[in-house]
């Protein structure tokens, strides 16, 4: 007969969380990235590790110190796609490493996960994409089987305060709340304390957004944009007036966005005009401050300050 063991909240002491990407990736906890094949889903992730293998800042997050990330990949070559998008993205190579799984397949209950985060000192791992390291003998759609997997996971990162990020594919049904799309059980998102999907504008196909549904552990994030062009590669946008319901669905579209593309092009077309004189115009045309700024920064027009007052320019 097992003994009982109670846990008395009076002896537990509060943590604070800490944050790889605020409020998106939490440090010690899982965080899932899905969305539909093509979206770029692991361009994104890539080019994220590209910064923290570097230390640079990501979104808003301010510059820290580099780190080790570990990113398996069941679907992409390492020679041929992954290492050519990480040194597109500049990153720092010898801080991305790789279990070599060729023998034995990784799931996520190998003992070599856990060693490999001890002995690389990883503070992020990437598993891409989720099914793939589930192990043959796991239903994806049982919750009897996600549920000891993603527990196992979740304690690994509890356990080393290191994120990991699960990649997955969404589901074929177009109708339905966003939480449902995700292939497999619930349980997935269950576990989960940051769900994120990452989906394509329909008449704007080189913007992808980025849009959390699930925050458990910070107000959700509003949603974030960047761009994916033969000419310029990866470009963050900044924040993005959609929802993750629209973004699947279809019906997301850049059309408030392009109106306040060809109102600003028109108003400074001829010449440097004050930013008050614009932003007031603006609002009254019904263009947040946000979309006026995302305008902005798609016709790179440039601020300049003269006589005490900011002009914006398109020269």
């Amino acid at each position: 007969m097992s003994k009982l063991k109670l846990i008395n909240m009076q002896d537990i002491e509060v943590e604070d969380i800490e944050w790889l990407i605020y409020p998106f990736i939490p440090y010690g906890k899982i965080t899932i990235i899905q969305g539909d094949p093509g979206e770029g889903k692991t361009t994104l992730v890539l080019q994220i590790i590209a910064r923290l293998t570097k230390g640079e800042a990501i979104i808003n997050e301010k510059a820290k110190q580099p780190i080790n990330v570990i990113y398996q990949t069941a679907e992409d070559g390492l020679g041929d796609t992954i290492k050519p998008r990480l040194l597109s993205a500049d990153a720092d190579c010898s801080k991305v490493l790789v279990i070599d799984d060729k023998d034995t397949p990784l799931t996520m209950r190998d003992v070599r996960l856990e060693q490999a985060i001890v002995e690389t000192k990883a503070k992020l791992v990437v598993l891409d994409p989720i099914q793939g390291f589930l192990g043959a003998d796991v239903d994806m759609h049982r919750a009897n089987k996600i549920r000891p997997v993603m527990k196992h996971i979740a304690e690994l990162a509890d356990k080393y305060k290191c994120a990991i990020i699960l990649i997955g594919h969404m589901n074929k049904c177009s109708m339905g709340k966003s939480t449902y799309r995700g292939l497999g059980s619930i349980d997935f998102q269950a576990a989960a304390r940051s769900v994120l999907i990452v989906g394509r504008i329909k008449d704007e196909p080189e913007i992808r957004v980025v849009c959390q549904t699930k925050s458990s552990l910070a107000p959700e994030a509003k949603s974030i944009a960047f761009r994916l062009s033969k000419e310029n590669g990866f470009e963050w946008i900044g924040e993005y007036d959609v929802t993750a319901d629209d973004l699947l669905s279809g019906t997301a579209k850049g059309t408030k966005k392009q109106a306040a593309i060809d109102f600003l092009e028109e108003f400074v077309l001829n010449g440097a005009k004050p930013q008050t004189e614009i932003m007031k115009l603006a609002k009254e045309k019904g263009f947040s401050e946000k979309t006026v700024r995302n305008a902005k920064d798609e016709l790179k027009i440039k601020s300049m300050r003269k006589n005490n007052q900011w002009y914006l320019s398109l020269n």
